[in-house]
Formats: structure tokens, C-alpha cells, sequence
């Protein structure tokens, strides 16, 4: 009777899962070619664009873009301005939003209107924000009114190398409540009966932090070191709005650089740009993958 029910339930089995199989396939299908005509295909004409010296004639160069690029002056101060300021705005939007829910996880007056504080800023245009933060950093406006009360010299933010402060606190100032939410969901995620075998053996509060819920946050950290990287690319709206097409030289992002290149309708240049871009991108993003995995391998197990 054994042997006769196996032979019965594996074929059965095997056509469940093929018809599972197939039927998983025809719903990822959609998305499958969606992905594929409009990320995949695109990107792959990038590639091609690269490496012809033009799109009429379409001699094939190799290199030569990329070393033409590499040597060209406004992409090098671009690069450089943007590896300056995705070095300071994440890891500040990452610890301060960390933070801001550690401290939104205990019960301190007036919480909910600390949330919503942080929070507003995700329901407010991009164009509004500018707006404020022209009145608040223009050379007559009120951040020169309150220094120079201060006995200090007015600064035209927008137009000296303290530009970059103006965009690190806008960065912050539109980014840390959403991170701050993603951490308090993973703060409330930990469980309960480990921090009160923790609290029981007598450890302190950084013990408990460092130890225990830093590393349960590691995935949510990842995600929100992903998130900051990919959102401080795309602080090129922000800069278009308050300076134009050509800001001042300290707030000349890759994105601005690629934005007049693409103005110009300078194909090879763009497109070996944005290669590059996506080269470093993958390396940076695989890097935080792997630190994560590390990190983390002993709690997922």
C-alpha cells in the first residue's frame, strides 16, 4: 500500500508544481518585460552609445569616451562635489534618524507632535521647500540677519563654498522622518523577551544597544544607507531650483554636469557618464551588501 501511494502522490505533486511554476511565470511576465523594455534595453543602448564616437557614423571607439570623460575638468569638480556630499549628508541622515527614533521610542512629552514635526516634510512640495530656504539663505535673508546680530559677516550662502551647508540641512531636513520611521518600526520589531533577558542579566543601556538592537537593525540600516545614497543623487532638483542650470562651483553635482551635457545633446559624453555612475553604484550598494551579511549572519540564523 506504501509504494502504491507513492506512485500516486509524486506525479500529482509534480504536476501541482509545474502548473504553479507556469502560472508564477505568466504573472511575472508583465513586470518581467516591463523591466526589460524600459530599464535593461535603455541601459544597453547607454552601453552601445559609449563606445561609438557618434550616433550618425557609430565608429566603434572602445575606451575612448570613458578616458575623454575621466580627463574632462567639469566632470572631475562634479564627481568630486558629490562623492563631498554623499559622504556627509548619509551617514548623517543614517545616525541622526537613528537616533531621532531611539528617542521617539521613549515616552518624552509631547512625541506625536515631535513625529509629525519630522514627518511634514515629506507632505511639502519640493518647490515650496526651495522657496524657504531662498528667503531663509539668500544674502538679505533671515540665517545673515541672525549671524550679523551675532557680531558675524553676512555670507551669500548660494554663491561661496558654504553652499554645500545650505544642501546638507535641506537633505536632512526632507529625509530624516521618513528613515526615522523605518527605524522605529524595526526598533519595535526586536523581541521583547531579549531585552528583558538583557535588562535581568544587568546590562546597561549602551550594552543593550550595541549588542543587541544595532544588530537586529542591521538589515533596516542597510536599506535606509541605500535609500539616503540613492536620495542624495537626486538632490539635483533642489540645487536646479535654487541656482539654475550653472550653480556655484562647490554645488556642482554629477547631476548638473549630466543635465548640460544632456542639453548640449553630447550623447558620448552622457552616456559614459552614466556608466560610470552605475558602475559605482553597483560596487558601493554590493559593498554595503556584503558588510550587512556579515554583520547580521549570526541574527538571521
Amino acid at each position: 500500500m506504501k509504494k502504491y501511494k507513492s506512485k500516486k502522490v509524486r506525479p500529482k505533486m509534480g504536476k501541482r508544481q509545474k502548473r504553479v511554476k507556469r502560472s508564477s511565470g505568466l504573472f511575472i511576465a508583465p513586470s518581467f518585460l516591463g523591466v526589460m523594455t524600459f530599464f535593461f534595453v535603455p541601459f544597453m543602448v547607454i552601453i552601445y552609445y559609449a563606445m561609438v564616437d557618434n550616433p550618425i557614423s557609430r565608429n566603434f571607439v572602445f575606451l575612448d569616451n570613458f578616458k575623454n570623460i575621466i580627463n574632462n575638468a567639469a566632470f572631475r569638480t562634479a564627481v568630486v562635489n558629490t562623492i563631498r556630499f554623499a559622504g556627509i549628508s548619509v551617514p548623517l541622515a543614517v545616525v541622526l534618524s537613528l537616533l531621532l527614533a531611539i528617542l521617539l521610542e521613549s515616552r518624552i512629552p509631547f512625541r506625536s507632535q515631535f513625529r509629525t514635526f519630522f514627518l511634514s516634510p515629506m507632505m511639502v512640495p519640493v518647490a515650496s521647500v526651495v522657496l524657504i530656504w531662498q528667503v531663509l539663505f539668500h544674502y538679505n535673508g533671515l540665517v545673515n540677519e541672525v549671524i550679523s546680530k551675532l557680531g558675524v559677516s553676512p555670507i551669500d550662502w548660494l554663491k561661496s563654498d558654504q553652499a554645500p551647508v545650505v544642501l546638507v540641512v535641506l537633505f536632512l531636513w526632507k529625509n530624516l522622518g521618513y528613515n526615522m520611521i523605518l527605524f522605529m518600526a524595526a526598533l519595535a520589531s526586536i523581541p521583547k523577551d531579549i531585552l528583558e533577558v538583557a535588562r535581568l542579566e544587568s546590562a546597561t543601556s549602551l550594552q543593550t544597544f550595541f549588542y543587541i538592537k544595532i544588530r537586529y537593525l542591521s538589515s533596516t540600516i542597510l536599506f535606509v544607507t541605500i535609500m539616503s545614497l540613492i536620495n542624495s543623487f537626486k538632490i539635483f532638483r533642489e540645487i536646479y531650483l535654487l541656482t539654475g542650470d550653472y550653480p556655484y562651483d562647490s554645488i556642482y553635482m554629477l547631476q548638473t554636469f549630466m543635465n548640460n551635457t544632456f542639453r548640449n545633446l553630447d550623447y558620448q559624453k552622457l552616456s559614459s557618464a552614466a556608466v560610470l555612475m552605475s558602475i559605482v553604484m553597483v560596487l558601493i550598494i554590493g559593498a554595503l551588501f556584503i558588510v550587512e551579511n556579515r554583520f547580521g549572519k549570526d541574527v538571521e540564523g
